[in-house]
């Protein structure tokens, strides 16, 4: 008999990216004393590895706990990035509400669109938190209309579209029920989690059920599975089985070593849970995402929606430059392997293929900062490797035609940059979709179809084409016919002639070719790309070349030899750089570019000159 847990509401924050769900949760921590008064607390505290700090963005959902008037509430911060949307189209399996936030200024943006249309068709009620009204320009009536809208296009039905809205401003830590009386603290939304979201419910008298719907590591004990438990009860040492709904036939016998419950920010030990609890596993070696685990008198799987496909691909390979080996601590083939197919363990999004070559792998993912996170990961831990431009992965129809992942891209920009940015989209087989201003006539909204191969290395040019003033936002829309050849870079590369340590005096001939991406006393090796030419053919200079000194010329003379500083790339911005016929050397403390092919004869002669 299938009864409610009135004790526990299990709720995830879902938005587009920037729009403050990680800084929400903060508050509602802080205003649940889960801190004590004298604790220091760091900003976005959610944001727990290096690089969601770093960046601020949220880039792994992660779980916690608060307690209000004796309910437990279990809270999932989810990123905002469409690149880790696997994240949260799985999370949701573990819910049964969602809190969507909406910036007050921006309103509903891709992100959005895409996170909300995965909550609508797992039928769970929604809350709508229009967050930032503190900001000058917030339009929140605006946002609210706009938000319904989106309803009505989602086709959502009329229980959902009777959401209740909050206005709340996560920075200050208040909420209110209307967007003209300011709030003193979070509690309307913490009443409203309570009131509006269900209790969960199943039959506690029926055998376990527990869909794992996320996957943590730890070096200590393995992996984690973190899941709901929907029927009966989990207990330490029980037995239970695997099975997984894609795969009926597949079922193993495993048992339950150790058992916990979020509280607060930390995992806490406990000998059973039962319906409506999020518990984390551990001590099961071969359990993934998608799995079931059952009492062994009644096994029957979960249904668990399969995970999007990835979109582009790249290819890890081996470093082999002149200078391989000599700033990773891992370098081999063996390590690279063994670290990539160790990230599939909590990366569901991610595919790792073995190719011909026991050097490379093709990694795939759904963008180009699902990547890059993971190359910047590799360069921290030691890694040393070199990748390939990143290739859009196409489809085949019934007919043969080949097809291309397509996105929607919203790009908001100031008035006077909008016509170059629609001159570079259109070159890049953009369609314009819409056109509209927003922010009182100051701004214009546009929205593209583009092919995903389209953006790939365009974002360094919008920022330039915009001064940095424009926002350019993407998500997976679908398949299409291939739209035609794209033209990535219209300038050449210059190209070092020999192997040795740059000097002031080639770098000061050498910069009248061009931007260098190096300065004095750097190693570099024939065949590395040490900066970009202003014409469209590749030029090899000398960057080590040395001033012959005569009676009549004294080596002082170099001084008065002035250089502009080099452009320094960062990783996204090297990836987005490279050409077809370029790797990107990765090493713990450089980034290089080179060309797949070193020797200049050889390069020319397979054709790669661009002449």
């Amino acid at each position: 008999m299938k009864q409610k847990r009135e004790d526990v509401r299990n709720v995830a924050i879902i938005a587009h990216v920037d729009h403050g769900k990680t800084t929400l949760v903060d508050e509602l921590l802080k205003q649940s004393g889960v801190f004590r008064e004298n604790q220091e607390v760091a900003e976005r505290v959610m944001d727990s590895n290096d690089i969601e700090r770093e960046r601020g963005i949220t880039i792994l959902s992660k779980n916690t706990a608060v307690m209000y008037r004796d309910i437990k509430i279990n809270i999932i911060d989810t990123p905002g990035h469409a690149d880790f949307g696997g994240e949260v189209e799985r999370v949701l399996k573990m819910v049964n509400g969602v809190i969507l936030v909406v910036d007050a200024f921006e309103g509903a943006m891709p992100q959005t669109k895409f996170v909300l249309r995965k909550a609508l068709e797992l039928k769970l009620p929604v809350i709508v938190c229009i967050n930032k009204i503190d900001r000058p320009e917030a339009r929140p009536n605006a946002v609210v209309d706009e938000v319904l809208e989106l309803f009505l296009e989602l086709d959502a039905d009329d229980s959902q579209l009777d959401c209740p809205f909050v206005f709340a401003s996560a920075k200050a830590g208040t909420a209110s029920m209307s967007a003209d009386t300011p709030g003193t603290s979070m509690e309307p939304l913490f009443e409203t989690i309570v009131d509006y979201i269900p209790a969960p419910e199943g039959d506690t008298e029926a055998g376990t059920q527990v869909l794992i719907s996320t996957i943590d590591y730890n070096e200590y004990v393995g992996r984690i599975g973190v899941g709901k438990v929907d029927n009966g009860t989990i207990r330490v040492n029980q037995e239970v089985v695997i099975c997984n709904h894609h795969e009926p036939d597949k079922q193993t016998k495993v048992k339950v070593s150790k058992l916990y419950e979020f509280d607060g920010l930390n995992k806490v030990e406990v000998k059973e849970a039962t319906i409506g609890s999020i518990v984390a596993i551990s001590g099961i070696s071969d359990i993934h995402i998608g799995d079931t685990l059952c009492s062994p008198d009644n096994v029957s799987p979960i249904p668990f929606q399969k995970i999007s496909e990835p979109t582009i691909a790249m290819e890890f390979i081996v470093n082999d430059s002149p200078l391989a080996g000599q700033e990773g601590k891992y370098v081999t083939s063996r390590h690279l392997r063994d670290r990539l197919f160790r990230e599939l363990n909590t990366d569901v999004s991610l595919r790792v293929e073995e190719t011909d070559s026991p050097d490379r792998f093709k990694v795939s993912g759904r963008g180009e900062l699902h990547l890059s996170v993971l190359i910047e990961n590799m360069r921290r831990e030691g890694f040393e490797f070199a990748v390939s431009k990143a290739e859009v992965l196409y489809k085949t129809d019934e007919n043969g035609n080949r097809l291309e992942p397509m996105e929607l891209a919203y790009i908001d920009v100031p008035n006077e940059f909008a016509g170059a940015v629609i001159e570079k989209l259109g070159q890049r087989r953009g369609e314009l979709r819409n056109m509209g201003t927003i922010s009182g006539g100051e701004y214009t909204r546009l929205e593209f179809s583009i092919p995903a191969r389209g953006l790939i290395g365009y974002r360094g040019e919008f920022m330039t084409d915009t001064k940095g003033n424009g926002i350019l936002n993407t998500v997976f829309d679908s398949y299409a016919p291939y739209k035609g050849d794209i033209q990535y870079r219209k300038q050449g590369s210059l190209i070092a002639f020999e192997a040795g340590e740059s000097i002031t005096y080639g770098l000061f001939n050498a910069q009248e070719r061009g931007t260098l991406f190096i300065g004095p006393g750097e190693k570099v090796y024939s065949g590395m790309v040490v900066g970009q030419t202003g014409k469209a053919e590749d030029i090899e200079i000398n960057v080590c070349k040395k001033k012959q000194l005569t009676n009549t010329r004294s080596s002082s003379a170099d001084e008065a030899l002035r250089l502009t500083p080099p452009r320094i790339l960062s990783l996204e911005q090297a990836l987005d750089f490279i050409d077809t016929d370029e790797l990107l050397e990765v090493t713990p403390s450089k980034l290089r570019i080179r060309k797949k092919i070193l020797d200049p004869t050889l390069r020319k002669r397979a054709g790669f000159s661009k002449k």
